[in-house]
């Protein structure tokens, strides 16, 4: 059975520092691995995850009896909890990844000189990635397969909820290193839960770490934003919205708000906001949160959408800037595009935003004027995923608008560099 070792504060920069010097150590073989031994670990990293299933729910177990105990709310439960299904994806999700091309010295674009240069621009690692994470314990496989099949060295924060579960996919990353004779330093989990640990990362671990990705709360990415000493791929809230134009069909927009706000609660892509468009309010706006009434959700509306809708509770302005994770959802009357695309840029945290419509000019505007790493048309935002991007998995969607943006995938984990061939030019 795994242990899971906490440690005395004195121990924590210590501890912290070794994992760097680590990670940076394997982050050089790691670069020039080759592909068939990136899918060979990660494909072992797969079949022991599943030849393990019993013991990680095991492990699982009793993260979930603690975070009980400690009344984490239901959408936070469900983040954490894992059945013989989710375990069968999680494997499934690094099997996708192996698939993957891999994009380590993959050419990017290339070009000659008047002078006969030759100018290739390549893609490279990043090097060693940290990764901040809360709950969801299938982030550690879905962070360490990807860094690795990108070529880097990662070094894994979860947060304490799900430190069993992590602890347990971990066993099964290195099984699959080991496996494939790539470095077991590759893939490492911060083996500790105290709160300085995550400091020393955001120093920067005496230079060795490149970058740090953060995915949870707001609290978190706000700590992480402010502290890092290092590049930070930000991933803030999924305020996300969902925006019902006068020319939407009407089961069309029932059901994409029911599977945008329902399908899962608890993750960045669940639609926070409804937007309904006042020329269609008696048509379109009860019937949908009927649906959503009927499935357990929460409505909190404007005056207009209280007084149409009895089950609705009072809207506050706090409304529309959170981030829910639940079933709930705050709902506005709108006077067309124009005034939706005012709401979302003026509330949003820039994550995901979807329209329903069928007016060709309405769809057009709302891609172009409003600035989100993801918009969809007549789609769920809960396709917010990078999976569902045909990335195999995702470490997180990113908001921020430096190098990688929306679903960060195995492309938006590397950087590159530039080949510049010649023949014996001098520069004049």
């Amino acid at each position: 059975m795994l242990q899971v070792h906490e440690r005395s504060e004195s121990d924590v920069a210590a501890i912290m520092s070794d994992l760097g010097r680590n990670a940076r150590a394997a982050a050089r073989p790691l670069a020039t691995a080759s592909t068939e031994q990136k899918n060979k670990a990660l494909l072992g990293m797969a079949a022991a995850l599943e030849s393990r299933t019993a013991e990680i729910l095991a492990e699982n177990a009793k993260d979930m009896a603690h975070g009980e105990a400690a009344g984490l709310t239901s959408a936070v439960l469900d983040r954490l909890k894992l059945d013989e299904k989710r375990v069968a994806a999680i494997a499934q999700g690094i099997r996708e990844i192996a698939a993957l091309a891999d994009p380590v010295g993959s050419l990017i674009a290339e070009w000659d000189r008047p002078n006969g240069l030759h100018i290739e621009r390549v893609r490279t690692p990043l090097g060693v990635i940290g990764v901040i994470y809360e709950s969801r314990p299938n982030v550690t496989a879905d962070a360490g397969a990807l860094c690795l099949k990108a070529g880097n060295a990662v070094i894994l924060r979860g947060g304490s909820d799900s430190t069993y579960s992590s602890a347990a996919i971990h066993a099964c990353l290195v099984e699959g290193l080991k496996e494939a004779g790539l470095p077991e330093h590759s893939i490492q989990r911060v083996p500790t839960t105290d709160r300085a640990a995550v400091g020393e990362m955001l120093k920067g671990l005496d230079g060795n770490i490149d970058v740090i990705v953060p995915r949870g709360g707001k609290s978190l990415v706000a700590r992480v934003q402010t502290e890092a000493r290092v590049p930070v791929f930000a991933h803030l809230e999924g305020i996300c919205h969902l925006y019902i134009n006068k020319s939407a069909k009407l089961d069309m927009a029932v059901n994409v708000a029911l599977n945008a706000k329902m399908r899962r609660t608890g993750i960045c892509g669940s639609a926070e906001t409804l937007l309904v468009d006042r020329a269609v309010a008696d048509t379109h706006l009860v019937p949908i949160l009927t649906k959503l009434a009927e499935a357990g959700c929460e409505i909190r509306g404007s005056e207009e959408v209280m007084a149409r809708f009895g089950q609705a509770v009072p809207a506050t302005d706090e409304d529309w800037a959170t981030e829910y994770l639940d079933a709930i959802i705050s709902v506005k009357l709108v006077d067309g595009v124009g005034e939706a695309i005012d709401h979302i840029e003026t509330w949003s945290s820039h994550h995901t935003e979807a329209i329903v419509a069928e007016d060709a000019a309405a769809v057009e505007r709302f891609f172009n004027e409003i600035d989100s790493a993801i918009l969809l048309h007549n789609a769920s935002t809960q396709f917010a995923d990078g999976g569902e991007f045909g990335m195999g998995a995702e470490i997180g969607i990113a908001t921020g608008k430096m190098h990688a943006r929306g679903p960060v995938g195995v492309e938006q984990l590397t950087s590159f560099k530039y080949r510049v061939r010649g023949n014996g030019q001098l520069r004049p």
